[in-house]
């Protein structure tokens, strides 16, 4: 990435189609009153870091993140039916249509973002 990209960023970010970053929220009090967070710029690098920490999709509530708003992704799209992350392929797959046009066979709109996890 040269000067520019390191100063504008990833220019996937200015697609007000994708989320700017994705949200895991993990409870730590039954209530719901307190949760620890983390975030990524993929998805796939921000359900590597949770599996990575042996926390489950049972236990994580995941978050698109757009410019103006917020919205939960559904567990189906993340988890297997054995209750299990899914791989990152496995996931490429599962989101060609929610993103539509966006991933593709060999293709994916967010490979110019760092797959890193920020969090506790």
């Amino acid at each position: 990435m040269g000067l520019l990209g390191k100063i504008l960023g990833p220019k996937s970010k200015y697609d007000q189609t994708l989320p700017y970053t994705y949200e895991a929220r993990i409870r730590t009090f039954e209530d719901g009153s307190e949760h620890k967070t983390y975030l990524s710029d993929t998805i796939c690098g921000l359900v590597e870091h949770l599996e990575r920490n042996g926390i489950a999709p049972a236990e994580a509530e995941i978050f698109e993140i757009y410019q103006k708003r917020e919205t939960p992704i559904e567990t189906r799209l993340l988890a297997g039916a054995g209750g299990k992350w899914l791989s990152k392929q496995e996931l490429c797959r599962a989101f060609e249509q929610h993103y539509p046009g966006h991933i593709r066979e060999g293709s994916c709109s967010f490979e110019d973002r760092e797959r890193g996890c920020l969090g506790p």
